[in-house]
């Protein structure tokens, strides 16, 4: 009987076969997760996916989406520091961010590191950045 996902039907059987032949297995080392990236970009460059291979897209998504989480975690940063790298990138400067901020002053005080990044602030910046408000916390 076929199973339901995302409101397509998926062949139990097809989606058994892609299975079996690319053995998802979690990967172990670099090399393994590059064969299971590479398998992901192989479908991710395709417009016509199966509901089969669109499921086992996912699947591979969440398995190295998991193996990178675990060996290649970013070092925590300080939200300042968070801050004025994405303002580097984006080319913005302190005029820039203060309105977002509230005002120039606090812009400021943020910046040299004097004042920390309070909640209905950190908000502000994640909206504006669109990034994960936890950046600025």
């Amino acid at each position: 009987m076929p199973v339901r996902a995302r409101r397509k039907l998926i062949d139990p059987e097809e989606y058994a076969r892609l299975i079996a032949v690319s053995l998802p297995i979690p990967p172990r080392t670099d090399a393994d997760n590059e064969r299971l990236i590479e398998m992901l970009s192989a479908l991710d460059e395709r417009e016509d996916l199966t509901p089969e291979e669109a499921a086992f897209a996912e699947l591979l998504a969440i398995v190295i989406e998991d193996f990178e989480e675990k060996h290649y975690a970013l070092p925590a940063v300080a939200p300042q520091e968070a801050l004025e790298a994405l303002m580097e990138d984006r080319g913005l400067r302190h005029k820039d961010v203060a309105p977002v901020v509230g005002n120039k002053g606090l812009t400021t005080e943020i910046l040299n590191g004097r004042r920390k990044i309070g909640a209905a602030v950190a908000k502000r910046l994640a909206g504006h950045f669109r990034v994960p408000v936890e950046l600025f916390l």
